[in-house]
Order: C-alpha cells, then structure tokens, then sequence
C-alpha cells in the first residue's frame, strides 16, 4: 500500500514538472494556437455544430439572447430541478430560467437540439460602458446534417414565439391622445385592468364565436394579408342603444388578443395633419378606438371658408386655434375626408396589426363612406339583452343560468326579456343590488321586466307615431346631455 502511493506521488510530480516545462518552453500563443488546431480537428470528427448566442454583442444588448431566454422559460419548469427566478419590469408574470451551466434538450421539426447555458467570470473590462462581471451566453447544439434544414426556420420561430410571450407577459396599456402638450409625447397611457371577457360579456353566443373567430383570423393573418395585397388592419363598428355592451366588447376583445388600446378623443385633435401624427405614434398590435364618432366632431360642417388669418401650428401656445380643438391647417374643423384617410388611407398602413374600433348611438346618422369595407369591416349590432345574454347575466352575478331556478321561472324570463327591451346595463343593476338573495335578485328581475313590457305594449302605438321609442327619447336625451356639457368647453376654447 505504501508503494501505491509512493508511485501516485512520483507521478504526479512528473505530471507538475511536465506541465511547468510546457509553460516555459512554449508560449501562451502557440498553446492557444495548438488547442485551437485541436478544437478544429475534433470537430471535424464530431457529427454536432455549436452556435453561442451570448448576452452582449459588444457594447450593445443581443436580442436573440433575450429571445432565447424567454423562449426556453415556457417550458424549463417542466424539466428542470434547478431554476433561476425572474420578473422584468412592466410584467405580470414570473420567468423561468435555466441555471448556470445548465442544459435542456428542445425538438423543432422532429429534430432534436440542445441548449445550454453558459456563465463565465468577465476578465476584464475593456468597454467605457459598465458591463457585468459575469458573460453569459446560450450555446446551441445541432447535428450537423440538420443545420441547414431548421437552424434558419428555428431562430424565427423563436423569436415569434418570445413576442408573444412578452406580449402576454407586459401590462397592458390604455392610451389617450394628450391635447395641447403632446409635442414630445402625444399619447398618455395607464395600466389596462379591464376584466371584461368574452365569457362575461352578455351577447349572443354564436355572434360571440364569430366576432373571436374573426379576431383569431386576423390575428395569425400575417401572411394572408401580405399575399393579398391589403394593410394587416380591421375595423369594426359597434352600434346598438347605450348599455348594450359596446365598452365591454372593446375590453373583451383587447383581452383575447393582449393588444393595448388607444382611446382617440377626436375632440381633443385640431386638424387632419395632427390626425395622421397621432396614427404615427401608435403601435402594433393595438385596438384605436372612437367611441360616439357620431357626436365627437362635427363632420357636416367641414367646408367652411378659410379666414384670412395665417395658419399658426397646433403645438403653438399664442396661436388662437390652439386650443378650439377642430382647426386644421386651413383653419377648417377636421374633415370626413381625413378621418377617412386616418382609417384606410396611406398613412393606416404605416404600422402592422392595427384594429380600428368605431362606436355610436345611430349608425344612420354616420356617412355611408365610413361605413364600407375595408374602412369597417364588420358591423356589430349590440342588442338589447336576449334570453341567452340574459342566461350570461345570471351566471356572472348569481352563479346560476336561467334553467336552474325551474322551468315555469325560466320561461317566464324567457317570454319577458324578450318584450322589455332593456339594456344588459338595466338587468344588471338589478341583479348587482340583490346578489346576496338569489331568489330576490330573480322575482325583482321579473316583476322589472315584465313591467317594462307591459309599458311597451301600452305606449308601443304613441311611439310609432312619434317616430320613437321610450330607447330611444333616453338616447336622445343623452346626446343632447353630451352636447350641453361639450357647448362650455368650446366656448372657453373660443
């Protein structure tokens, strides 16, 4: 036993002597040269090929890198038992991440590739910009035969797939055009906690299922768009009585897809040309939406004469349209012309994946232009509320359909939703008030409905001869509110 280890020392002396004459006799160059003519012959006989993806491209941030690192978190967790843990800025979701120098297998195509993370200590900082002191990369290992068949198509879908993880990931924003102040940043945003979704939302079930299966064809319509020609954007024009939903849908259908929202007050722009730079400064993936476009500006009176007064800029304070909020450059209100333009025009192609959201009171008040295709694609009338929305309602505020609380009770509803007339707004404030007592969300709910049908069918005959309904005299009444409360901001601008 004593010789054993007198021979393991002697060995390893010769090994340390061996390796200090190798570092005095050759230099680090040729050393470095040897292991590279090494590395090289190696490889030559391996079947794989590795590409490093690392985290600094130089001075500046590797965005395949991101990429690569939130791909590989959408199923790290599944396969690892030892993960790294991190929540960006701005994101409602925790991220996995592969460990140091850790590895994980992926298959893409029916090929098998593997990934690595590597994590070395930085030598030493050669950059004026401050870098971290660990370099980290990922390492992609593909055989050799299979490179030229995935590697291109793989890297895409990667990165296809990160964007749609972050989108999902970030908080959603809702935006409003800034008025006056918005030179330098003409769109002010706040988180968009909007809980309205398809599933709450008081619609007919199968116009709710063709509106999401339109949404989801346009959303993976990429490339259909590009072979037809057409800019990748939607419009979709709601209209119905005030308290049908049409807010609701917006927030429902800016949840199924996770765009943001821009909320454009039209009130609040000067002129065509401002139109166009707040078209400009919107992004993809996005819902702009005019609600009430019918009583936002008055588009009738759009050919006016022009003053003899020189045009002043929008941005500029002593200007005497800066603030009247309806001039454009030839001191005209805006015109149906470039609302038009701002919708199908030139200038709507100059992002991707946009949808324009159009709301109003009385569809026949707007002009046949706006509503063609290609400006307004489909045309979304929200109803008052039918059995079935009535069914939705009673899920979502007392946690039972229609058919739960008996079948006199349900054809009952059945028969006097249908002849009420009311708004999903209406029911729901009465089924909000009681929705501690089930039984007395629901009697109170008939006697209401049936109340209202019963005035119906008394007062129908007055209102067929005077041209409008009980709906309809409350709408009315409402613009003319709108108007009241409009007529002080532009006297105060004037």
């Amino acid at each position: 036993m004593k010789e054993s280890w007198t021979s393991l020392a002697s060995f390893l002396g010769i090994l340390a002597f061996c390796q200090t004459l190798l570092q005095v006799v050759f230099p680090p160059e040729l050393r470095f040269a040897s292991l590279k003519f090494l590395n090289r012959a190696l490889g030559c006989c391996s079947s794989y090929c590795y590409f490093d993806i690392t985290e600094m491209d130089r001075d500046n941030t590797n965005e395949l890198y991101n990429s690569v690192q939130l791909y590989l978190s959408s199923f790290v967790s599944a396969s690892c038992s030892r993960l790294s843990l991190t929540r960006p800025r701005n994101s409602s979701a925790t991220t996995f991440g592969l460990s140091h120098n850790d590895c994980i297998n992926d298959v893409f195509d029916g090929v098998a590739v593997q990934w690595e993370h590597v994590v070395t200590q930085r030598q030493s900082q050669t950059s004026w910009r401050c870098l971290p002191d660990e370099q980290r990369s990922f390492t992609l290992r593909i055989r050799k035969r299979d490179k030229d068949l995935i590697l291109d198509s793989y890297l895409d879908y990667i990165t296809d797939k990160s964007n749609d993880i972050r989108r999902n990931n970030q908080e959603r924003l809702i935006y409003t055009n800034s008025g006056l102040n918005s030179r330098s940043r003409p769109w002010e945003s706040v988180p968009f906690k909007h809980p309205s979704t398809f599933d709450t939302l008081a619609m007919d079930p199968e116009m709710k299922r063709d509106i999401m299966e339109d949404l989801r064809d346009f959303a993976v319509g990429q490339a259909f768009y590009q072979q037809t020609g057409r800019a990748w954007k939607r419009g979709y024009l709601l209209y119905g009585p005030p308290g049908t939903g049409k807010s609701s849908m917006i927030a429902a259908m800016a949840n199924f897809l996770g765009y943001d929202i821009y909320d454009l007050e039209l009130t609040e722009v000067p002129s065509n040309s401002e139109l166009r730079k707040l078209l400009m400064k919107t992004s993809s993936k996005s819902i702009i939406v005019v609600e009430d476009i019918d009583c936002s500006v008055n588009l009738l009176n759009r050919s006016k004469e022009p003053k003899a007064a020189e045009p002043r800029s929008y941005y500029d304070p002593g200007s005497p349209d800066a603030a009247c909020g309806g001039k454009d450059g030839n001191n005209n209100t805006i015109t149906l012309s470039g609302l038009l333009n701002f919708t199908d025009g030139l200038w709507s192609c100059c992002g991707s994946e946009r949808i324009f959201v159009f709301t109003t009171n009385h569809i026949d008040k707007l002009d046949p232009a706006l509503l063609r295709s290609g400006r307004m694609d489909m045309h979304i009338y929200m109803s008052y509320c039918s059995y079935p929305a009535l069914k939705i309602l009673l899920r979502n505020y007392l946690g039972s359909e229609g058919e739960d609380l008996g079948k006199a009770v349900a054809s009952e509803l059945r028969e006097a939703v249908e002849k009420a007339q009311m708004t999903p707004a209406d029911i729901s404030e009465v089924l909000i008030k009681n929705r501690r007592n089930k039984e007395k969300a629901v009697s109170e709910l008939l006697e209401v409905l049936q109340a209202r049908a019963e005035r119906n069918e008394k007062y129908g005959g007055l209102r067929e001869e005077c041209g409008l309904n009980g709906v309809a005299a409350e709408e009315e009444e409402e613009e003319q509110e709108k108007r009241a409360l409009e007529e002080p901001q532009r006297s105060e601008r004037l």
